[in-house]
């Protein structure tokens, strides 16, 4: 099977965030099934939720030979390594690993939705994703993901830090 282009966002606030987003980079490059292709910088950005901590942001783009789901299920994996505990929905963790593109497919599975079915409102995935493929094509509304990061209220998403990991 050919290598899939794939944009992962990453998310974390509870615990060393940043040590955390650097671990889960490491993580993500699992040759030769995943290769991590690129990162962006990292964005304290306000929760959407619960009360809780600010979220470290970023994005990884990776080629991968796993379909959605077996990709999906990795990157679940990835998340319970790190100890996520799904409490409540939108509520703090320790990694959040959520499958924004892979390649141009479109897919609707229970528990699988590609692209990303929030990303076009997320500006903290938005904001690290136009960093690293600002001419990448959202398959479902035709725009590049910088002009739909261009169309969002950028308040509230702080750039940190640059490069986390090197692959």
């Amino acid at each position: 099977m050919k290598a899939v282009p794939c944009a992962i966002a990453l998310g974390s606030n509870l615990g060393d965030s940043q040590h955390i987003l650097r671990a889960a980079l490491v993580a993500l490059h699992n040759p030769p099934t995943v290769d991590l292709v690129a990162q962006s910088s990292v964005y304290q950005t306000v929760p959407i939720g619960p009360a809780q901590p600010d979220i470290l942001n970023a994005c990884a783009l990776i080629h991968t030979t796993l379909s959605p789901q077996h990709l999906l299920n990795w990157l679940l994996q990835i998340e319970q390594d790190f100890g996520r505990v799904r409490r409540q929905r939108w509520g703090p963790r320790t990694l959040d690993l959520d499958l924004i593109f892979y390649g141009q497919t479109c897919l609707t599975e229970p528990n699988l939705h590609i692209p990303h079915p929030r990303l076009r409102e997320r500006a903290f995935v938005l904001v690290p994703l136009a960093e690293i493929a600002p001419g990448w094509i959202d398959p479902v509304s035709g725009q590049s993901v910088q002009h739909l990061c261009d169309a969002l209220d950028l308040a509230g998403v702080k750039r940190l830090s640059t490069i986390l990991h090197q692959p």
